[in-house]
């Protein structure tokens, strides 16, 4: 047992006391003090060896540190850090080490970096605000049009010395490059443009997955764009990766590592010329060039076009009739029960639908398309009830 809380040193002092004038034997001493014998032995111990001073607590710290680095190292990570000819990071800095000092193991990365944050040669690290995560499953597509991939394969600068910025749009199941698109930028206005053009070609998707970069997704509502909203009102569900996961759309980026071998090495003089070049890598990889995944067969032997064809006017966005629709307007809020709820500016004047999916919870849906939930309960303060979604 533990010294009793009170003044813990006069009770020290009257054990070693009692242990001098022998009033009890040893186990009933112990016990009349609320101690172990081990830690009785220990008291007696130090007071012959120390005296009264060896009834003192004693210091925990270690009599030697394994993990203390040696002041030559610590200097040696200092120095290598501040050489702004490199500028190295700790996996690199313990590299370094490994070679200047072969004899003695190198500190941990996680070591170095406490040392560089000690002395102010790291900084923290600025996390951004990231696009909001589509939670829906990333299923893979079983026949043609049911998942279309798009992305925007790096820009690359024509001969002219003009920038170049493909846009490209391929079938997941039967690997068919719908379309390679040349564009100055990657603004939403071009980008629907050559939607357009490719919809009236091939038809309509299910789904197009994309990664969150401009003009795909946005850090509004639910991750929505304008080109997203649009394919929304088209009947395409719109799908994202997870940041800084480029093999969930790891076909796309096998398609665009031949594109880049076979039609952008070495660039074009100009835009006509380039998409010259991408007309005729589109032909050899969808008609000439077998898949493994398709059996030796070409992505045209497989693809077939979307059944769905594009509208050229867009019909009205209609909800089951349980639901409380309500128009987006102003800065992308809508009145409901008295109070104001956020969705986003990128809906302005359209038709959203409320629908009450248990006590005081509700889902909020664009057509189709889940953006999110509230709870009535969750009000901000203020004169006015006031709700954001939670996507």
């Amino acid at each position: 047992m533990p010294w009793k809380e009170t003044t813990p040193m006069n009770q020290k002092l009257s054990f070693i006391a009692d242990y001098l004038h022998r009033r009890y034997n040893f186990t009933q001493l112990c016990r009349q003090y609320g101690i172990s014998r081990k830690t009785g032995y220990k008291w007696v111990d130090r007071y012959n060896e120390q005296g009264i001073s060896g009834l003192w607590n004693q210091s925990r710290r270690p009599y030697s540190h394994p993990c203390v680095i040696p002041r030559a190292i610590r200097q040696a990570i200092i120095d290598l850090r501040q050489d702004t000819r490199l500028t190295l990071g700790a996996k690199k800095i313990q590299a370094r080490l490994r070679t200047e000092f072969p004899d003695i193991a190198p500190p941990a990365i996680s070591t170095i970096n406490k040392v560089l944050a000690s002395e102010g040669l790291t900084k923290k690290r600025h996390v951004p605000h990231r696009v909001p995560r589509d939670c829906s499953p990333l299923d893979e597509a079983t026949e043609p049009n049911q998942l279309w991939t798009t992305d925007f394969k790096g820009q690359f600068r024509l001969a002219s010395g003009q920038w170049c910025y493909p846009l490209t749009l391929m079938d997941q199941f039967s690997r068919f490059l719908l379309g390679c698109e040349s564009q100055e930028d990657v603004t939403t206005a071009n980008t629907i443009e050559s939607f357009k053009r490719l919809f009236r070609e091939h038809g309509l998707p299910e789904r197009i997955r994309s990664d969150n970069g401009t003009p795909f997704a946005s850090k509004a509502t639910a991750g929505l764009s304008k080109l997203s909203v649009w394919w929304i009102k088209l009947g395409i569900i719109p799908e994202r990766i997870q940041p800084g996961r480029p093999q969930q759309n790891g076909k796309h980026e096998r398609m665009h590592r031949t594109l880049k071998q076979d039609a952008t090495q070495p660039p074009s003089g100009d835009f006509t010329d380039q998409q010259e070049r991408f007309n005729g890598f589109k032909h050899l990889y969808n008609e000439q060039r077998p898949h493994e995944s398709l059996e030796m067969k070409t992505p045209a032997e497989v693809y077939t076009p979307a059944q769905r064809e594009y509208p050229e006017v867009i019909d009205t966005v209609e909800y089951p009739s349980y639901f409380d629709v309500r128009e987006v307007r102003g800065p992308g809020i809508v009145y409901w029960n008295g109070g104001q709820l956020y969705i986003s500016h990128l809906l302005n004047g359209e038709p959203i639908g409320i629908n009450e999916v248990d006590d005081g919870i509700f889902d909020v849906y664009f057509s189709f398309y889940r953006l999110g939930q509230f709870d009535i309960r969750d009000v901000t303060n203020g004169s006015v009830s006031y709700w954001s979604l939670k996507v």
